[in-house]
């Protein structure tokens, strides 16, 4: 049997997979001494929600609006919306005991989960306007939505009494189809999916441990491409055998992004696979360091975490593989999730007496 993965405890009880990989891969990293990363001047801003002791920014459209979920000085998790112009709005399902806002489209449709009384996680939508609607696939027990696309298509994981996770894809109309991959033994997890309906994510492709994963592409009739990481071309440190493949996102072209790691290092790498399927290794910008790419934009800019230089920094990585890293002022710790058309990105950052804060870094 498979088993949901546990929640970090950065994110505990809200769940977000795109962070879930990254932390949960954490301990693989070794954190290596190395010169310091240049750093691109940039705009950044700085917020958090009236009340908030953790905010985590969670997606971003074209407009600028940018949608995640903080928690209060009770660690009760409340959703919110930052409008372009910098206002602040808390958005908590009716009702709902904890509310975690994962994804917006360009119109600002929001999707994302919240909790009952008993602390069950259901799925739900809520309109420009404030309409809420909640739903789930049959048999869930726990539905998390991670991304919705301009055509308002929800894609995300579910969980049945089991534990054992499974795809899903919700129509605008309100129709969910759930789904696994075929050659899966185990769980399978979506991360993302691009405004052709197109989704990404990986699987388990047996029941040992440590369980493989790799990495699957759906297209919209159904059919499914898996894949892994390619055996080393063009890295330097990276040995034979990958142990698991893990996609995070895909963009308007279908590029897919994520990590992958060895069953013989603990070095995390990144990748970028094309729509040809060629494949590009997205190393560390410091040597011994490990890479998590989480966002991509249409034009193929990608951002996310890398742990070297004795910390965890964010990164942008244009469409000709320069990579510059960033960090808002005095963050101790920086983890980007999401890129816009436009090159603005949002995460999160903390300073050195704790706490999570929101940050948006606007281009140049």
């Amino acid at each position: 049997m498979t088993t949901r993965p546990l929640a970090p405890a950065e994110l505990a009880p809200a769940i977000r997979q795109k962070a879930m990989l990254a932390l949960s891969l954490l301990a693989l990293c070794t954190l290596g001494l190395c010169l310091s990363a240049s750093a691109q001047k940039a705009a950044f801003t700085t917020f958090d929600p009236p009340g908030s002791v953790e905010t985590i920014p969670n997606s971003t459209n074209l407009s600028g609006a940018i949608t995640g979920f903080y928690f209060d000085a009770n660690f009760l998790g409340h959703s919110f919306l930052r409008s372009p112009d910098g206002t602040l709005t808390t958005i908590d399902f009716p009702g709902g005991y904890s509310t975690d806002a994962a994804s917006l489209n360009p119109a600002g449709t929001i999707t994302g989960s919240y909790r009952d009384a008993n602390f069950l996680g259901h799925g739900f939508v809520r309109s420009p306007d404030g309409v809420w609607t909640s739903f789930d696939p049959v048999g869930s027990v726990d539905t998390e939505p991670a991304s919705i696309n301009p055509a308002g298509e929800i894609s995300g994981t579910y969980y049945d009494a089991n534990d054992v996770g499974h795809g899903f894809l919700r129509d605008p109309d309100g129709a969910i189809t759930s789904f696994d991959v075929p050659d899966s033994t185990g769980a399978t997890f979506v991360t993302g999916m691009n405004p052709t309906g197109e989704i990404t994510g990986y699987y388990e492709d047996n029941d040992e441990w440590p369980q493989p994963q790799r990495g699957f592409l759906r297209s919209p009739d159904g059919a499914y491409t898996t894949f892994v990481a390619p055996p080393g071309e063009g890295c330097s440190s990276c040995r034979v055998n990958v142990l698991s493949t893990m996609p995070s996102a895909i963009n308007a072209t279908g590029e897919i992004i994520g990590s992958f790691y060895r069953d013989d290092a603990e070095t995390v790498y990144g990748f970028v696979r094309e729509p040809d399927r060629k494949m590009t290794i997205v190393d560390a910008p410091c040597p011994g360091g490990s890479i998590f790419p989480n966002s991509i934009n249409a034009a193929g800019v990608i951002t996310g975490i890398h742990y070297a230089c004795g910390g965890a920094h964010g990164f942008v990585r244009d469409r000709g593989g320069k990579i510059t890293t960033f960090d808002p002022p005095r963050s101790t710790r920086t983890m980007p999730t999401s890129i816009n058309d436009a090159g603005a990105i949002t995460g999160w950052f903390t300073y050195a007496h704790g706490g999570e804060h929101g940050f948006l870094r606007s281009p140049d």
